[in-house]
Order: structure tokens, then sequence, then C-alpha cells
């Protein structure tokens, strides 16, 4: 069947010959190089043209938010100074199809949260895609705090994507296996989506949402496993943390509610999505593909099933396709 609505796809990437060159510089692989795991994909994570066009036309993504692929480095400003100003050009070079989330350097905050400013104020970005740790360093200490604050004050939301960490990998993952697999199961086999989700948590436990009230997260693939644990982490936090110190303003299914976005980005699976419909409000819900890692198609496939299999009502699939989107990053779908 035709799908009758416009998609806006979130969390689209891309690799940048800029960061590329600055893995060069410090002697570094990038996690997503032609040698990586998913080195196959390296040509059109980096193309920006008519191979990325002509797969969204395909697929009838009308618009894509184009953020940097995750590191393993904390980037310098610099270097992000650079990817924005590039990816700013692309946007002007094609009206209407791509917007930027911008890439920030975490390790400088204070430069972070100016870069923000320019990017949202100058360049027309929508807010920033941040990597979900800093070299191992997690956001809940307040060093970090000045780039939500800078989002916050200018209403765009923060998207914390899965990133590899270099601290928690031996860790966890090594084992009796080839480290491939360990590199694989610490990153999108399991533990960089875990991670996310505790991040978040963290980000929660630390009163981020106390002092920015009004801040606006983005957590992709269906939540990174938030709403399957959800419930069980809210009667925990209500009942427990208080008698051990913590006393939040708002309780954790009051910030789900007011201050988190999901997106569908590369869980295109229906058992997890009947979780997300239950334990999200409907225009929380963001339509994302999580190219070129996962291809269009296979995003447009998983909206048609939702409504053949009668999940969702015509209201809440076009929110998901791009109405919730346009709300949020005050875009529009042509």
């Amino acid at each position: 069947m035709a799908f009758p609505y416009p998609l806006i796809a979130l969390e689209e990437h891309w690799l940048a010959q800029s960061v590329r060159d600055f893995y060069v510089a410090n002697n570094a692989k990038h996690p997503n190089d032609e040698n990586g795991l998913v080195g196959m994909v390296t040509p059109v994570l980096m193309e920006l043209g008519e191979t990325r066009l002509k797969a969204m036309d395909e697929s009838g993504v009308s618009l894509q938010i184009v953020s940097h692929a995750p590191n393993s480095l904390a980037l310098d400003h610099a270097t992000c100074v650079k990817v924005n100003n590039e990816l700013s050009d692309l946007m002007e070079a094609r009206p209407g199809r791509f917007r930027g989330f911008a890439t920030v350097s975490m390790a400088d905050p204070e430069a972070a949260s100016r870069e923000l400013r320019r990017c949202v104020e100058d360049l027309g970005f929508v807010g920033t895609l941040i990597d979900s740790n800093c070299e191992g360093r997690f956001y809940d200490n307040p060093f970090f705090w000045p780039v939500f604050e800078a989002a916050a004050e200018h209403d765009v939301p923060v998207y914390l994507h899965p990133a590899p960490n270099p601290q928690t990998k031996p860790l966890l993952y090594n084992g009796n296996y080839p480290d491939a697999v360990a590199e694989s199961l610490s990153e999108y086999g399991w533990g960089w989506h875990n991670e996310t989700a505790v991040h978040f948590l963290r980000l929660f436990a630390a009163g981020l949402f106390d002092r920015y009230p009004t801040f606006k997260i983005v957590l992709g693939h269906l939540g990174e496993m938030l709403p399957f644990q959800l419930d069980r982490i809210e009667a925990i936090t209500m009942r427990q943390w208080p008698h051990l110190g913590l006393k939040l303003k708002r309780n954790l299914r009051q910030v789900w509610d007011e201050n988190v976005w999901i997106t569908t980005s590369g869980m295109f699976f229906l058992a997890p999505m009947a979780a997300v419909l239950r334990q999200c409000k409907p225009d929380r819900i963001l339509f994302s593909v999580d190219y070129p890692f996962v291809q269009n198609e296979a995003g447009l496939a998983f909206l048609k099933a939702l409504k053949a299999e009668g999940m969702v009502s015509d209201d809440v699939l076009e929110g998901i396709a791009y109405r919730n989107a346009e709300r949020l990053l005050k875009v529009t779908a042509k």
C-alpha cells in the first residue's frame, strides 16, 4: 500500500572528513572507518548528495535531520566548528531536505554551549546530538551542564546517542570469544543501548531535570530499553530513593512524560513497539531510520506494519511519521 504521509527522520548519520583527519592526527582509528565492524557503509556514510537523496525519495523521507556519526574520541572545538559549517553548507545547497543537529565538544562544555547557540541562532540547526559518553565520562557531573542550559534556553532538544566507551568494554564485554564479538556486544549488540539508558537515569538522579525543567532530551532505538523497565524503575525511585537522601521535585514518570521524546531508529520490531505505545504519550514518539546503518525502506515497512496490524490509529501514525517532529523541532515536511 502507498504510505499517506511524508516522513521526517531524526537520527540520520554522516561522517565528515575533518573528523577523520582529527583521528589521524591523534593516531586513532575512527569507529566507522573502512576497517571497522561496519566499514562497508563508510562510503555511504560520508556521502551527502544524490545517493542519499535518492534513498530518501524512494521511501518517502521528506526531511533528514543529519548528525555526525558517534565518536570514541572527544572532538575538539575547532573540529566541531568545521563539521557544523560543512553541514550548514549542505543544508543551504538542498533547501527543505536536510536540517542539522550540531556537533559540539563535550570535553569543553563552555565552548560547546557557545557552538550550540551559534548553530541554532546563525545556522538554523534544530538542536544537538551528543555521544553517550565523553571518553568514558558521563554528564551527570554539572561540569557538562552548560550545554543542557543552552539547549533549554533555546528550546531545542539534546539527542543522547550511543557511542563506544573505552572504559566499560574491557570490564563488561571482553570474554571467552573473539574481540570483534566483544566489540559488537559492547556497542550496538547490547551495551551502548543499556549504557544510554543508565546515563539517562544518572541525569535524572543528579537533578538535571529539576535544574532545567524545560530541557528536552531525545532517546533513540525505541527508548534505549527504558520503556520495558520503566514501571519497575519508577516504583523503586519513588519508594526507596527519598529514604536514601534523594528528594527530587518531580518523579520519573513526570520527567518521562514532560521532558523525553523517543525515536524508532533502527528498531523496527512490533513487540517492543507495543511497550513503547503503552509507556509513551503518542506525541512523544518520533520516526527515525538510523541511515545508513539501517535502510530507509525498513523504516517505511515498519510504519506500514503498525497500520496493518492495527497497533496505531491514523492520527498516531501521522504523528510518528512527521507531525511530532514538526512540533518538537519547528520544521516542516514538504
